[in-house]
């Protein structure tokens, strides 16, 4: 049997167990409605996840090569973004 690996975005929708303080719940809610409240709290782990592999790789390079202005960071992140969703997936978090 094999096992299929999903990266950050993808796959079917799976059951979690979530708790949040209820002012971020009822600020969800108030913002998105009651029946997108899944659909925001998915975006918002999503693009979490995103920026952790970005900055993952930002700090192996600096360990590499040395720093990187706040400029190149930003130019890094639209580049991730413009080439991943060329690819239509960003790589799984580590």
């Amino acid at each position: 049997m094999s096992e299929t690996t999903y990266t950050i975005g993808e796959g079917p929708a799976t059951r979690v167990s979530l708790s949040l303080p209820e002012g971020t719940a009822e600020a969800i809610r108030a913002r998105v409605g009651k029946r997108e409240f899944s659909a925001f709290i998915a975006g918002a782990v999503e693009r979490e996840l995103r920026g952790q592999v970005l900055d993952e790789y930002l700090a192996d390079y600096e360990r590499r090569k040395g720093s990187v202005s706040e400029r190149a960071r930003q130019d890094a992140r639209q580049i991730f973004d413009e080439v991943f969703a060329e690819e239509g997936q960003w790589p799984a978090a580590s």
